[in-house]
């Protein structure tokens, strides 16, 4: 199927584009993911700026959404991606395919980093359900923070962007802490909103 994106997916894929660190704070069904592959697709191929992407992502979404819109779209389809799922054997064995693009579920991504064996090779991360980072006290989370200052890129996808309590939004800074680029977040519906007033 051919991609027409709408402004909001093009403004949304430009931002991921121009900025290393970016959310994108869409509702459901809106083309997040469709988004973030056109902007992945362009990094890799295009501007050759990232080689090697690790998408975390809820079981469901990893195992079905993300290998799906690929399949969808005609400009993704050369993408290739390794899904790193199963037992330990076989998440090991999907890390050593040829990919462009390794999805992996949330509840891996200690295992991953702490015990997997793996160099962490990969310079761009997606947080699909940024919203699963929040908590700064996390395993996950503190996992994550071993291995950002290695990552170029962090793309933080979210249909819900609320908080539990004043500290949550702590935790989606110190996603950039080791970044230098004083732009954080692509706030779709808030910018969509200002532009039509």
């Amino acid at each position: 199927m051919e991609y027409k994106p709408h402004d909001y997916q093009q403004f949304a894929i430009n931002y991921i584009l121009e900025h290393s660190i970016a959310a994108v704070i869409l509702g459901m069904g809106l083309g997040k993911t469709s988004i973030t592959l056109t902007a992945i697709e362009q990094l890799i191929y295009d501007s050759f700026e990232v080689s090697k992407v690790l998408v975390v992502a809820p079981l469901r979404v990893a195992r079905n959404t993300w290998s799906d819109e690929i399949h969808k779209w005609n400009h993704l389809k050369h993408l290739r991606y390794s899904i790193v799922l199963g037992s330990v054997a076989e998440r090991k064995k999907a890390l050593e395919a040829d990919a462009n693009i390794y999805i992996i579920n949330r509840e891996n991504l200690q295992w991953l980093i702490e015990q997997s064996g793996v160099n962490f090779f990969w310079d761009m991360v997606v947080l699909d359900e940024l919203s699963s980072f929040k908590n700064w006290n996390s395993k996950r989370f503190k996992a994550f923070m071993k291995v950002r200052p290695n990552v170029k890129r962090v793309i933080g996808l979210t249909g819900t962007p609320s908080s539990n309590g004043l500290m949550d939004p702590v935790s989606y800074t110190h996603l950039r802490a080791h970044e230098t680029d004083s732009y954080l977040v692509c706030r779709l519906l808030l910018e969509k909103k200002k532009n039509t007033v």
